[in-house]
């Protein structure tokens, strides 16, 4: 097994991006039908606009706290698909304050990042891992903890749309597939295709927020899914200390090493 250090390293990536909890279908049926094959290179100007204006209603959020209910599938070697399910949260205050925890019945996580230090604390190992100068921003923190420790937050582009990171040249299809209801929330939901990764977003009517998410990777012929249903609070005040870590008396603090050294070392272990 794994020595702590490599665990949180090279399992955070997997963590991060993947166990959330189950979603539920669209609650209603869309407003018109779809083509039953999109032509190569449709690109909807009302699918893209929407994708704006989403883009400017997360950049416009000053801070938040957001729960999302998702679930991954993952492929084992044979090709059978194993899903995965828990609970994603987020707090957050912009330019440069988050909280994320990740639950499951299997594993749990949180990452802190106070504007200076990033955190990654595993509670049920009682380890924890702490880098300094990761990002000014959130929208550098999200590419800088993926480049340099293999940590890729979930539902990281919604620190990216509405900047040129997230850039809908990259788009070879756009649809809007029409109206529907979330959580009884308004919604229209729209389809994207790019290389490799189609990719669904319901998104809210009232506040532009998405609400709903489904990405299908195909560079796996497996195709596997990821599956995200958005709960939104922008209002409530979310306190400063939120963003602050201190460690446990009984945590131990261990090195967060580089992606390339986690990368190359195997783990065939399993933790919580």
């Amino acid at each position: 097994m794994a020595t702590p250090a490599i665990c949180i390293a090279r399992t955070a990536c997997l963590l991060i991006a993947g166990l959330a909890g189950g979603a539920l279908p669209l609650a209603a049926a869309p407003a018109r039908t779809p083509p039953a094959t999109a032509d190569a290179g449709e690109r909807d100007p009302e699918a893209l606009a929407a994708l704006d204006r989403m883009g400017a209603a997360l950049r416009g959020l000053r801070q938040f706290s957001l729960t999302s209910d998702a679930s991954t599938e993952v492929v084992l070697e044979d090709g059978q698909k194993i899903e995965l399910d828990g609970v994603v949260t987020y707090k957050v205050k912009a330019p440069d304050q988050l909280f994320l925890e990740l639950r499951s019945d299997r594993q749990l996580r949180q990452l802190f990042y106070d504007g200076k230090a990033l955190t990654v604390y595993s509670p049920r190992l009682k380890y924890y891992a702490q880098v300094d100068g990761v990002g000014a921003t959130l929208g550098e923190l999200v590419d800088q903890a993926a480049i340099r420790h293999g940590i890729e937050m979930p539902l990281a582009d919604m620190f990216l749309w509405g900047t040129d990171k997230a850039p809908t040249s990259a788009i070879r299809n756009a649809l809007h597939i029409g109206g529907g209801t979330v959580d009884g929330e308004p919604v229209e939901q729209y389809a994207f295709k790019q290389d490799a990764v189609d990719w669904q977003v319901w998104i809210s009517k009232a506040t532009s927020l998405p609400k709903k998410l489904i990405i299908n990777s195909l560079d796996d012929p497996a195709q596997p899914q990821y599956r995200a249903r958005l709960h939104w609070d922008a209002a409530t005040a979310v306190p400063a200390t939120a963003f602050h870590f201190t460690p446990p008396a009984d945590a131990a603090r261990i090195k967060l090493v580089p992606v390339d050294v986690a990368v190359a070392t195997p783990d065939a272990g399993q933790e919580n």
